[in-house]
């Protein structure tokens, strides 16, 4: 029997993504995947309806990545299997709405005091089909000219620590692994190695505590990438240790993107189908 294989880290058009649903299954076709999971900051996208959808002959699981607060550290947390109908999960989409809102109107005037950029927060608005993202905003200084690339950006002005940076306010992790599991869904933490942590055994036995399910133990991490905390092979070893379910994937956001990477992770189908089993017993 063929090995089925999977990407559990995707985001498009409804974020901060480049594609459509219908570009990203064809590229996941293209690069051999039976299953993804789309999972777009803070929002689902309006065209999936249910838990999982099958689209030319891809199983496309619904997901979210929420930005959240692990007691002071920021980061993010994934969902899967969710119900896009789900009261708690709306709730919490709204929150993120306003404060990714305000957020932007922020940055989009320290953009125009600081770095003496003519940009208006309608400008950023018009790029965002659904939540609104750096992404959108780095696009528009690349297009007045005030930076080169979008990396530039992120690197110069609206990345942490950058001129015009402003954080984002984020739900506690233990209220977002709430509502994920009321929309009948799991958790799972991405890319943990770049999450500020000094104590991982501490910090693991934490999310243990507050019902998080798995660790993004397979990502593509750059080689020498100095944003790195702890050692990807850690991080896994971690997981297994302590019984989280392992989770992987490419965290593409599409073609001319800061992060075009489809094809960097094929996580084996019997991690899905362990996250399935895990929905199943809540």
């Amino acid at each position: 029997m063929t090995e089925k294989y999977a990407d559990l880290h995707l985001h498009t058009t409804a974020s901060d993504g480049t594609q459509d649903i219908p570009t990203l299954v064809s590229r996941a076709v293209g690069v051999g995947l039976s299953a993804i999971a789309i999972t777009d900051h803070d929002t689902i996208s309006p065209d999936l309806s249910q838990r999982v959808t099958r689209i030319s002959d891809i199983e496309v699981i619904t997901g979210v990545e929420l930005k959240v607060d692990y007691d002071g550290i920021p980061g993010e947390l994934l969902g899967y299997f969710i119900d896009p109908l789900s009261e708690p999960m709306k709730k919490l989409f709204d929150f993120m709405r306003t404060a990714r809102q305000e957020r932007m109107e922020e940055m989009v005037r320290r953009c125009r005091e600081r770095a003496r950029v003519d940009v208006s927060i309608d400008e950023v608005r018009a790029l965002a089909a659904g939540s609104i993202g750096r992404p959108h905003l780095a696009k528009v200084l690349v297009d007045k000219g005030a930076v080169r690339t979008m990396r530039e950006a992120f690197d110069e002005l609206i990345g942490s620590g950058g001129t015009c940076y402003v954080r984002l306010e984020r739900p506690r992790f233990r209220d977002a692994a709430d509502a994920i599991h009321a929309a009948g869904g799991v958790t799972s933490v991405p890319h943990p190695c770049f999450i500020d942590v000094s104590d991982w055994d501490a910090f693991s036995d934490k999310l243990l505590a507050a019902g998080i399910d798995g660790i993004e133990s397979f990502y593509p991490y750059a080689e020498g990438d100095n944003r790195l905390h702890i050692t990807p092979e850690r991080v896994r070893q971690i997981a297994m240790e302590k019984g989280f379910l392992l989770t992987g994937g490419s965290d593409d956001h599409g073609p001319n993107s800061v992060k075009e990477r489809l094809g960097a992770i094929h996580l084996p189908y019997r991690y899905v189908e362990a996250l399935k089993k895990r929905c199943q017993s809540t």
